[in-house]
């Protein structure tokens, strides 16, 4: 048995409570571990995905115990390529954190952000929906202590209602675990799309509940409507870098959604198979709607951005609903795309803000490197509004080809490109506001180059400049977008076998439950 599928769970793990109790007083050594891991997590995610590139489902079996007796992680192409999403963007926030002193805002930010990692890692790589939900409230434990960060009383009140909200997810959870496992005896993935075929359409009442439980569940991680009013108030209020790192928190609930909705209630399954795209394909339509109408109207610059990934959310739900390979196979790269372009929003936002002191939308002095925050935030804003030539454009054009058929094309079409053109309109007001209107009203006011050991100017009582470091985040960020789209060739075949593989259950069920002795 290969031990390297566990790591991206044992690593933070093991790496966040010795951050908390040894290294909590030294934020160097601190940063230095915290960098370290997530470098080597980074590593380990690439390497697993390597190894999944060739088909194979690769099971961990912990204690040797088979499924379903025992617990087990899968390792495909679908959970390797979102372990990589994950640490890749960890990365990139935890840099921008450590280089704009976010971190040492608070207590323990680099236990907590390893504990989170831990609990994302483990969500993608499960094969047990209890454990599934294990690893959702590890990383929503982690999130609450994350989302407060530093303090202030609109962050405390913005994270109440994230605590409320999802801990109420979190018991219509162990609802719908409860009456899977009355109906089924298993909560084992694999095994329960061996069990749900088997069941008498005219007993599938409790599964259909548990089916229907379980998709709002979903829906509250993934901020979907009708749950998703949590998701503006908490991306607006946490701290920059948390925001960021948010920015694949809601892709958990996507992929639980594909991952559980596609292998167990899928074909076969009786009175199940149809119900989660009835309902998820309108919601997802009115969740488009909201994000694009909330871009439009927000007139503060953190709100704007946490609207967007609400539509953002909504285009990538509205193909999900499908449940074809086509359309997943667009929706997974439009997943890959929407988490760098709203991180790379949050991450440009922050730099922004920190010179303008505010983040409501009017025009104010011209900031320090006006020129330079203007170019990133209108290319991370052309890339989340889905504008060429970055991968916000193909991921957007792929979504569109998937949904053709009659019955979806002319809602999805209408959706997806109205709700593009008010979120353009909505970043367009807002950077002109933010980089020309206040160059406008007051001048043009010096921009010094990226200097890495830039002081404050007490005299002139203004913020520094940022530093070569402090940019390179976004900057790593907006080129991974661009990669996106000039290697969109590659990646969308990757993505059309990740598919493929994701709708072979029969593989998956085979790999999962074969007998200890035969491998």
């Amino acid at each position: 048995m290969m031990h390297w599928i566990i790591l991206p769970v044992v690593l933070p793990a093991l790496l966040a409570p010795l951050i908390a109790f040894a290294l909590r007083h030294d934020i160097t050594l601190a940063r230095t571990a915290s960098v370290a891991g997530t470098s080597i997590l980074l590593a380990i995610a690439l390497g697993l995905t390597i190894l999944a590139a060739d088909g194979t489902t690769h099971v961990y079996r912990l204690g040797d115990w088979p499924a379903p007796f025992g617990i087990v992680l899968v390792l495909d192409r679908l959970s390797a390529l979102m372990v990589l999403l994950t640490s890749a963007l960890a990365l990139v926030v935890l840099i921008h954190a450590v280089t704009t002193g976010w971190d040492a805002r608070g207590r323990h930010f680099h236990a907590l952000f390893q504990f989170q990692l831990m609990g994302i890692c483990g969500a993608f790589l499960t094969g047990d929906i209890f454990n599934l939900f294990v690893f959702f409230e590890v990383l929503l434990i982690a999130s609450y202590g994350l989302m407060i960060h530093a303090g202030g009383k609109d962050r405390m009140r913005a994270g109440l209602q994230y605590v409320v909200m999802n801990l109420a997810g979190s018991t219509l959870f162990l609802f719908a675990l409860g009456t899977l496992y009355a109906s089924t005896g298993t909560l084992n993935i694999a095994d329960l799309a061996v069990r749900m075929p088997e069941i008498p359409i005219e007993e599938a009442a409790l599964v259909r509940v548990a089916v229907i439980l379980l998709m709002i569940v979903f829906a509250v991680k993934a901020a979907l409507f009708p749950v998703q009013f949590w998701l503006p108030a908490t991306y607006a209020n946490a701290p920059a870098p948390v925001a960021a790192l948010f920015a694949i928190m809601t892709k958990v609930g996507a992929y639980a959604i594909l991952r559980v909705h596609t292998t167990v209630f899928g074909p076969g399954s009786p009175g199940t198979e149809d119900l989660a795209g009835t309902w998820l394909f309108p919601a997802a339509i009115v969740t488009i709607a909201l994000g694009a109408f909330g871009v439009l109207g927000a007139r503060r610059l953190m709100p704007l951005i946490a609207f967007s990934v609400v539509g953002s959310m909504g285009t990538l739900l509205v193909a999900v609903a499908v449940f074809s390979q086509t359309a997943t196979t667009a929706a997974l790269y439009y997943m890959v795309h929407s988490t760098f372009a709203a991180a790379c929003l949050f991450l440009v936002a922050d730099l922004v803000v920190t010179r303008r002191r505010t983040d409501t939308l009017q025009p104010e002095p011209a900031t320090i490197q006006n020129g330079l925050f203007a170019a990133l935030f209108f290319a991370a804003a052309i890339a989340m509004a889905g504008m060429p030539p970055l991968s916000g454009f193909l991921g957007k054009l792929l979504v569109l080809d998937a949904l053709r058929e009659p019955g979806l094309i002319g809602w999805a079409w209408s959706a997806i490109l109205v709700g593009s053109l008010l979120t353009i309109v909505g970043f367009a007001r807002a950077g002109s506001i933010l980089f020309w209107k206040s160059t406008a009203t007051t001048g043009p006011s010096p921009e010094p180059a990226l200097d890495d050991g830039a002081e404050k100017d007490p005299a002139l009582d203004l913020p520094p400049p940022a530093t070569a470091r402090q940019v390179a985040p976004a900057m790593l960020a907006l080129a991974g977008l661009a990669a996106l789209a000039v290697f969109a060739g590659p990646i969308t075949s990757y993505l059309e076998e990740t598919s493929a593989q994701l709708f072979d259950r029969q593989g998956y069920v085979d790999a999962v439950l074969s007998p200890v002795e035969e491998r």
